[in-house]
């Protein structure tokens, strides 16, 4: 008997439509705006894994066409010294998203942090004021890792309307945006977490099943219905008995893409949208502020 394959949501693929859709509206906005998008990410401290996604992010600017205004802080940095550059960042015109990578060293407020800055600058979308406009359902920055999984599901034709969707993780990065997100494109909505009884039940109901926790190969085939839609958001870094270490996510891929309909790879699934999320908020206040 033949063995079935989930077929693969590749978020690497759709990233890289969105970089080139968002590199040609730049191109024809500018000569009329005057100059480029601006994008500034602030670090704070030499955290290695930061500064990989820092890079990432700078990398994936320049591919589109956005000017990067990053600044990397000593681990000694303030708070009051980022809260004072985070106004100049606010004020300064040529800068249209902000954000502060995490995590920050132990002696920052990153909740405060986040505060500081301009709503409509807001590029990762995680601002109380963006949050309350998705929960009111009106317009404005989308939390990226969320809005890069609903993007993901619709460049992929998946039916949300009335399907039981299910997400694992109720974190305001991606749990509580993603629920709020799936409710208004009118899926039936549960959110799961650590505290849940009896998790395998609750996830064998799952049409479309979202896992965003953060614990390597929780989610496992015997808890994923027959042709369920597999969204995987966990990136674990694990080290086997050789010493290797590799990225795996929440879900253990190799048994579930047997019963999944459709599934997302770890890594080249959900962390690539995240980032084409990140530029197209920045772009999407740049043309806003521009009025086009």
């Amino acid at each position: 008997m033949e063995t079935k394959t989930a077929k693969l949501l590749d978020g690497k693929a759709l990233a890289e439509k969105i970089h080139q859709e968002l590199s040609v509206r730049i191109t024809e906005s500018q000569a009329k705006i005057g100059r480029p998008p601006g994008l500034a990410v602030l670090m704070v401290g030499d955290n290695p894994a930061s500064a990989a996604y820092v890079r990432n992010k700078e990398r994936a600017c320049a591919k589109v066409g956005i000017a990067s205004f990053g600044k990397h802080f000593p681990t000694e940095t303030t708070q009051a010294e980022l809260e004072s550059v985070i106004a100049e960042l606010n004020q300064d015109e040529q800068v249209d998203g902000i954000l502060v990578q995490l995590p920050l060293p132990d002696h920052l407020d990153a909740v405060t942090l986040l505060h500081q800055i301009d709503p409509d600058k807001d590029a990762d979308g995680l601002h109380p004021v963006n949050l309350g406009r998705l929960v009111r359902g009106e317009a404005g920055l989308r939390s990226c890792t969320p809005a890069g999984v609903m993007r993901l599901l619709q460049e992929y034709d998946i039916p949300l309307r009335g399907k039981q969707a299910v997400v694992v993780g109720r974190s305001i990065l991606v749990g509580k945006p993603m629920a709020l997100m799936l409710l208004e494109a009118d899926a039936t909505v549960t959110v799961a977490h650590s505290r849940s009884l009896d998790l395998s039940a609750i996830v064998k109901n799952a049409d479309i099943l979202i896992a965003a926790v953060g614990r390597p190969g929780l989610i496992t085939a015997e808890m994923v219905k027959p042709d369920a839609v597999v969204v995987d958001v966990g990136m674990n870094r694990v080290t086997d008995a050789s010493g290797k270490s590799r990225l795996v996510g929440d879900v253990h891929w190799e048994s579930t893409a047997g019963v999944a309909g459709f599934i997302t790879p770890v890594p080249g699934g959900v962390g690539p949208m995240t980032v084409a999320i990140l530029l197209q908020n920045t772009v999407a206040s740049y043309l806003r502020k521009a009025g086009s």
